[in-house]
Formats: C-alpha cells, structure tokens, sequence
C-alpha cells in the first residue's frame, strides 16, 4: 500500500481553521496583515489581490478576490470587475510559465447551493489543469491529492509573477 502525505489537509479535516472563520473572513483580514507568505498571497491590486488557496483542488490553484467584501457579482465597481480579470489573465500567464499544466478552468461558485465554501467573499478560481489529474481518489476516496507543499509552490508561482 503507497502512503499519501499531505499534511496540511489535518487543518481542514480536523476544523483548525474554523477559528479564521468564526473571527471574520479571511478574505478580508490576511491582505489587512503584513504577512503575504504565510496566507500565501501571490500579488495585489488596486482593487482586487490573488492568493493560493489553501485547500487547493489541484498543485497552483488561485484565487482573484476584491479587497471589499461582497458576495454580489453583479455588484462589482467597474475597476473591481476590470482588474479582476486582468489578474486572472495575469494568472493563466504565470501558471502556464510556472507549472506547465496542459489546461486551465476559471470560475466562481456563487453562494452554497453552487458550491461556494465561502459564499459571503466572492472569488474567482483560477485551476491549472493536467492529463489524469482526476483519478480514483476524488471518487472513491472523496479526497484530493496534492503532490507539493504549498509553500514550494507558492515560490515557485512568486518568482515567475515577478518576471
């Protein structure tokens, strides 16, 4: 039998960060810190900042949220919106250099009957995608296998945003 190690999913698992949660979104309290490393934000805008999510579905997995808080799409300024997508963009160019995945799938889960784990943020995923990234384990297992530490990755995605 092969041993999965992914010691980070203990947190999820065992409701660690239902603390973060209860206190306030995290969505609006880590870019109001001095700590972009340790709750992985890769970038920030003007209006919006990327951050790795930190119960990635796949290696890279981002995420483009406004600094406001809102759950409305809809609502969104025009500049909130603009940028974004631009970050996004900005996104796709720097996982493709970073991690060579064969494949990408953006979008937002709004509210939780759409899947939204966090439904009172809006975000926008960003999900590098490969060949047989999806295997016996999401089905079979109901868990999801990440193949790197979330720090190495998260410097392997800063130094590629930086050129």
């Amino acid at each position: 039998m092969d041993t999965i190690y992914a010691p980070w999913r203990a947190q999820y698992i065992l409701g660690e960060d239902k603390k973060i949660k209860e206190e306030g979104c995290f969505l609006c309290e880590y870019p109001k810190q001095n700590n972009d490393a340790g709750h992985l934000i890769i970038a920030r805008g003007v209006a919006c900042f990327v951050i790795m999510n930190k119960y990635p579905y796949n290696p890279g997995h981002l995420m483009v949220a406004p600094y406001r808080h809102t759950a409305d799409f809809s609502g969104l300024s025009p500049e909130e919106s603009s940028e974004m997508m631009t970050l996004a963009q900005k996104c796709q160019r720097v996982l493709a250099e970073a991690m060579t995945p064969q494949g990408f799938n953006l979008g937002m889960n709004l509210g939780k009957i759409a899947g939204a784990g966090v439904d009172d943020h809006l975000h926008l995923h960003v999900v590098p995608r490969w060949a047989g990234d999806t295997n016996f384990m999401p089905v079979l297992g109901e868990v999801r296998v990440i193949s790197e530490a979330l720090n190495l990755t998260w410097k392997r995605i800063i130094l590629a945003w930086a050129k």
